[in-house]
């Protein structure tokens, strides 16, 4: 149980009336793309390049895929993979499986075979939706050793005419005869199985995690946890009626799935889709579709912002942007607000909470730590209570770092039928985070790190996150990630991979000397490497361990290209 210091919330006075007035969710999101049809069936609900399908058409579509379902044998209960990017085949394949009482896997489609098959197997999936080169290049072996046997396919040139060929280069293949194609069954206009609409308790989700240590596990997102969140979004982020969206992140990751797909609908608002991230498609979809809201990682918005094309104007439209599922630096912040005008909304969450637990309050800035330069991720809700403990469990006072601990409706009740990581992450349905972090005494949440990619040098603590803020500060640096190799002497040692913002012209000496300059001896990478990109996750996080095992494992100070 909590204690009075958490308990008591301090970060209420930092919200709003709006944001502080409690919530009634819809019951599931079918039951809010319902009330938007009886209201304003014509409005357009999804964009997708020059195409657009209204409240009512994606409402008829997938009625008409929840009636394949059910008609090929799927029961409530029963998972359905997809496995798409950004397209109106996701929407439309997830409203129709949950129409059909199922609860719908979103798997990565950058997913590796062996990834994807771990995911189907561990759901025991009955039916998979995918893309057509995606089946006929992987998946159809990949399914053979699953419990798959319903295929649809979706061929993602559809329901637009413009095949940019930025990220729409392929061509339309033969329908396969093992599968179906999603875009006909959709089109048969069938009606959907009576008396299987979700309800707040039921799992909606299995959203795997990204892996970035150990196996992915699925988090058991239900119905309720969705709409919690998506409601706080509605009534809390000040947008104007049917606001427009544009998914920057991926809708099969949490983040896209409830802060744009799941908020979008539930106001009844328009969501705009652009396949997958590509800058120069992203600043062309700003300008045509004038969103006032969207949300991706840091990573996403250094992109943009190296893109020659990109300008003030593109981001005019927008009410409010947020960042999410990777770390903020907030030289970022102010060299983005300095260049193009907004202000990047920092927010903190987690598959295992559905998305946002803590963000910045619309109107106010997020402060930044004046010891470790941390930028804060903003403060909890009102019916949310987010602690800090120590190694023993023990409350820390303000201001002391410890793991965050998150208690409210929007934390799931636990992993896909993995009782002692269920057991072990969520204690009396707390999610234990395994982030690092602490609370000022105004209720505003920092986060320093991974607990496990703290380093050891010398018995030193080393936060990577206070090396990269230092990095970002760097003119020349575009991206940078700080991991712990070992070291004959010092045990561990500090190295840098970072890559540079184009035309840029430095090397890894002259950044190693930067950071001696701001940090200490201990904290100051003694190797920087300089490569093209770094590894990311689909969600735009850097992935530390990859460059973890690219590392020669010596911390000699070879700074060279």
């Amino acid at each position: 149980m909590t204690t009075s210091l958490y308990a008591a919330k301090p970060w209420l006075a930092r919200l709003n009336d709006a944001q502080r007035a409690p919530v009634s969710p819809a019951p599931s999101l079918v039951h809010a793309l319902r009330t938007a049809v009886a209201e304003t069936p014509d409005h357009p609900c999804l964009a997708y390049f020059d195409g657009r399908l209204s409240y009512a058409e994606v409402d008829e579509l997938s009625d008409s895929l929840a009636a394949y379902f059910a008609a090929r044998g799927v029961r409530a209960g029963d998972r359905i993979a997809i496995l798409l990017q950004n397209s109106p085949h996701f929407v439309l394949a997830l409203l129709g499986a949950w129409k059909a009482g199922a609860i719908v896997v979103p798997v990565n489609p950058m997913y590796k075979t062996g990834e994807v098959s771990h995911v189907l197997r561990d759901a025991e999936v009955t039916a998979l939706v995918c893309a057509d080169r995606a089946w006929e290049s992987y998946l159809r072996d990949t399914a053979a050793d699953s419990p798959v046997r319903i295929v649809l396919t979706a061929c993602e040139l559809d329901f637009q005419s413009r095949d940019d060929a930025r990220v729409l280069s392929f061509e339309r293949l033969p329908q396969a005869a093992d599968a179906d194609d999603l875009a006909t069954v959709a089109r048969l206009r069938h009606e959907a199985p009576a008396g299987r609409d979700p309800g707040p308790s039921d799992i909606a989700l299995i959203s795997y995690t990204s892996g970035t240590s150990g196996t992915p596990k699925g988090a058991t997102n239900t119905h309720g946890n969705i709409m919690f969140n998506a409601e706080r979004q509605r009534t809390g982020l000040g947008l104007p009626e049917a606001p427009v969206y544009f998914a920057m992140a991926p809708l099969f990751h949490i983040t896209g799935m409830v802060c744009q797909l799941g908020a979008c609908l539930n106001s009844a608002g328009t969501l705009v889709l652009a396949y997958r991230f590509e800058a120069g498609v992203v600043l062309d979809a700003f300008a045509e579709h004038r969103p006032v809201y969207t949300v991706g990682p840091s990573t996403a918005f250094m992109a943009l912002a190296a893109h020659p094309s990109c300008t003030r104007e593109h981001f005019a439209s927008f009410r409010m942007i947020s960042s999410g599922g990777a770390p903020l630096p907030p030289a970022l912040v102010e060299k983005f607000r300095a260049g193009f005008g907004p202000y990047i909304r920092n927010g903190y969450g987690l598959t295992e909470c559905s998305a946002p637990c803590a963000s910045v309050p619309p109107g106010q800035e997020a402060p930044v730590d004046p010891v470790s330069g941390t930028l804060a991720v903003g403060v909890p809700g009102p019916d949310t209570v987010v602690r800090i403990v120590d190694d023993q469990g023990k409350e820390v006072p303000f201001g002391e770092q410890g793991e965050i601990l998150v208690r409210g409706p929007q934390v799931v009740p636990g992993y896909w039928r993995r009782p002692e990581a269920t057991a072990e992450t969520f204690p009396d349905g707390e999610l234990r985070t395994g982030d690092i972090g602490f609370m000022d005494a105004d209720g505003w949440l920092y986060v320093v790190d991974r607990k496990k990619d703290m380093i050891n040098a010398s018995g030193f603590k080393v936060w990577p996150r206070e090396v990269e803020d230092v990095l970002y500060t760097h003119p020349a640096v575009r991206e940078a990630a700080v991991v712990g190799v070992p070291d004959s002497y010092r045990g561990e040692t500090v190295k840098a991979y970072i890559s540079l913002r184009p035309g840029s012209d430095t090397d890894g000496d002259e950044l190693a000397t930067y950071c001696r300059e701001k940090l200490a001896a201990y904290k100051s990478p003694r190797v920087v490497e300089i490569l093209p990109d770094l590894p990311k996750t689909a969600s735009g996080k850097i992935l530390r361990r990859e460059l973890r095992t690219r590392t020669d494992g010596a911390g000699s100070p070879d700074n060279g290209q």
